[in-house]
């Protein structure tokens, strides 16, 4: 039997918690094979997280993608307390602190200082909305209010805020608000590397997406405000990969017709694909590619506590300075800056720097990715993919319970691993270890195989 607390937990826990991305319903119904089980955590360790009566979990999705560096990371640890003893929070506006601008400055410098200016946020969507904001705004206090629409992906997700939504290509988020919604266009066809044609390699999906980039840019271009891309991986489209070459075509195609690039990194960034940032795996003439907008969160703070972060060119920060209240940027809220989550961020930023992570993680990923090579041999796994260190793959079925019964088959074999619809996908925290990765592999061979035979 579960542990009494266990069961206190999850009874309150449904009572007064209205969980997110979530139908309560599947919480309570037990009988029902839609039943999603709450996992009531009790405590953090390392790669593990444990609850009441003990059980441990390994989190092979690092909390929503968050999590870099483990639950109760030391060096963290010490870090914020240290600065809870010197400043908890003071208001950004007409006030400024040592950890934002420390963190500014280095994430500016990790850009080689081609976006120099951070304007800080909660999360992800809220990113979104300000690079949004900043690129119609810009485009309004240059005189050319007409270019005022948005372009993103098929497939794409920037959040579920109203403003985010408008950039969102995920039916389930965007069609219940849809009159709230002020849509952007989708480019077709995707980049997505699993529309090849015989013959074609990844690359020569992203140019054929490409060329429908550039024919819409060349009818709409004067009307469009920016192009907001999820670079290399759409996530929540279902671990969607395309190829760098269209990024460098859509840098390039977005100059050509002066169109804002954005670049969402919230999912992808600091080192998730193999670089810090993913967009620097696309080069024009041996240099990385630059946004002129990019959004990031999840990892800034390695899952400690909310922070988004939108960086900008120094042509868009100057498009705002003027005597006229109404040309700056106008947008707040009362937690921007926090310092304890800007400290948890340089405190991540300093694991980077010190453990050489993107070279270690090289070897996590090759061992991540032959750990998982067996499963191409399955029947009813497609389109085994890696980016860094994602790996995913689809499952062909029609039953419309598989991701819940496949998230409650690996809990059974102690790993937090949640499909998105029919698509399994493994995203851990950088410390987990060989014998780690081979648990996941297993547990996910496990899974995958009593999800479809139940």
């Amino acid at each position: 039997m579960p542990h009494a607390a266990n069961l206190d937990w999850l009874a309150r826990s449904q009572a007064a918690v209205w969980h997110p991305c979530t139908q309560m319903q599947h919480h309570a119904a037990t009988a029902s094979p839609a039943h999603l089980p709450l996992l009531p955590i009790a405590r953090g360790e390392g790669a593990w997280l444990v609850d009441f009566d003990g059980k441990r979990y390994l989190d092979g999705i690092s909390s929503w993608w968050t999590n870099l560096f483990g639950h109760a990371n030391p060096r963290i640890n010490a870090a914020l307390k240290e600065q809870l003893d010197t400043l908890e929070h003071v208001m950004l506006a007409g006030c400024t602190h040592q950890p934002v601008v420390e963190l500014s400055e280095r994430l500016s410098a990790l850009t080689a200082n081609t976006l120099g200016h951070a304007f800080y946020a909660s999360d992800g969507a809220s990113a979104t909305e300000i690079a949004l904001k900043m690129s119609f705004h810009y485009w309004r206090n240059h005189g050319r209010p007409e270019k005022s629409q948005f372009l993103c992906l098929a497939g794409s997700y920037h959040g579920e805020t109203v403003g985010a939504l408008a950039v969102t290509d995920v039916a389930i988020f965007k069609d219940a608000y849809a009159p709230l919604v002020r849509h952007a266009a989708h480019v077709l066809p995707s980049p997505d590397f699993r529309l090849a044609e015989p013959g074609e390699t990844s690359a020569d999906v992203a140019r054929r997406a490409a060329a429908g980039l550039a024919d819409w840019l060349e009818k709409n271009g004067q009307r469009t405000a920016a192009l907001i891309v999820e670079p290399l991986v759409q996530g929540a489209a279902g671990m969607v990969m395309y190829d760098p070459e269209y990024l460098r075509l859509a840098r390039q195609l977005c100059d050509q017709h002066e169109v804002h690039l954005i670049c969402d990194e919230i999912a992808v960034g600091f080192g998730r694909t193999g670089t810090f940032f993913a967009h620097e795996q696309a080069a024009i003439d041996g240099k990385p590619i630059r946004p002129d907008l990019m959004c990031l969160s999840k990892g800034i703070s390695a899952g400690y506590l909310p922070l988004s972060v939108v960086l900008s060119s120094d042509a868009i920060y100057a498009a705002f300075l003027d005597d006229s209240v109404a040309r700056a940027f106008l947008h707040s809220h009362s937690y921007t800056g926090n310092p304890l989550a800007c400290r948890a961020a340089l405190a991540t930023l300093d694991i980077f720097a010190a453990d050489d992570v993107l070279t270690v993680n090289r070897e996590k990923a090759r061992k991540i990715g032959d750990t998982l090579a067996p499963l191409v041999d399955h029947p009813q796994v497609r389109h085994l993919r890696q980016r860094g260190m994602i790996a995913a793959f689809d499952v062909a079925t029609d039953d419309p319970y598989f991701s819940r019964k496949f998230y409650r088959a690996a809990l059974d074999h102690g790993a937090l691993l949640r499909p998105i619809g029919n698509t399994v996908y493994l995203m851990p925290p950088y410390i987990v270890d060989d014998a780690q990765i081979a648990q996941l592999a297993t547990a996910i061979n496990s899974a995958l195989n009593r999800a479809i035979d139940a």
